[in-house]
């Protein structure tokens, strides 16, 4: 795969990258939890400034503090939607995606239609992809499939949906689930989308031994509210 592929959907290194702003080009600097409070938000965005992470991965509510924060870095910033159930409906997570792009976001992390496609409403699945893919315009859009409560086979359809639905990338899992990503996980939905469709893996990832790993098995991002401890080395 090319490693000249400026969002990263379509690189991946044989082994793991070794110097720190090649690892940092990998991690969405993250944090999701619902008592994050201003400080804890731009003392995140400055730890991705200083290091110059792929993006800082957030909660709706501080798209626009980010975009702020993060003006003439390079770091994006990635807003979930649909989060973290999946269970909204298509118009929401449309409207969403617009106006976490309208703040500045060029990164959406939405989360799939998970009891649809268990329901086998496989067409359902990839219009609600869809709709956040128009609606973000030219933000990437990543789909998370909560790879704990799917088995292999939904795995296999769920990543196709995404990629038929125009998604840049599949990503493990929410990390509010039952588990996170695995290296199972991330190998069989590199398998299922090919070369050219990024694949993030998120969820319990706080070591640099299983961030090597995940990039071993085919990860392009990956996901971490641990990421300087990542960087260490630790």
């Amino acid at each position: 795969m090319s490693s000249s592929a400026p969002d990263g959907a379509s690189r991946a290194a044989p082994h793991p990258p070794r110097l720190p702003a090649e690892i940092a080009a990998y991690l969405d600097h993250t944090l999701l939890k619902p008592d994050a409070a201003e400080r804890d938000v731009d003392a995140l965005c400055a730890e991705a400034a200083e290091h110059r992470f792929a993006a800082v991965c957030v909660n709706p509510v501080w798209a626009s503090r980010c975009v702020r924060a993060l003006e003439g870095t390079g770091v994006a910033a990635c807003v979930v939607v649909g989060f973290p159930l999946g269970a909204s409906r298509p118009e929401s997570k449309a409207f969403e995606a617009r106006r976490a792009t309208d703040d500045g976001a060029r990164e959406i992390d939405m989360v799939l239609a998970i009891g649809a496609l268990k329901s086998g409403r496989l067409d359902d699945v990839r219009a609600d992809v869809r709709a956040v893919v128009e609606a973000a315009g030219t933000a990437l859009v990543k789909v998370i499939l909560e790879t704990c409560l799917l088995d292999d086979a939904e795995k296999r359809v769920a990543c196709r949906l995404a990629v038929e639905a125009g998604a840049a990338f599949v990503k493990t899992s929410t990390g509010f689930a039952k588990g996170g990503a695995t290296v199972a996980d991330v190998a069989l939905l590199r398998a299922a989308v090919g070369p050219k469709i990024g694949v993030k893996a998120s969820g319990g990832i706080r070591d640099r031994a299983t961030f090597d790993a995940m990039v071993e098995a085919g990860a392009t991002r990956v996901g971490a509210s641990a990421s300087l401890r990542i960087l260490r080395g630790d």
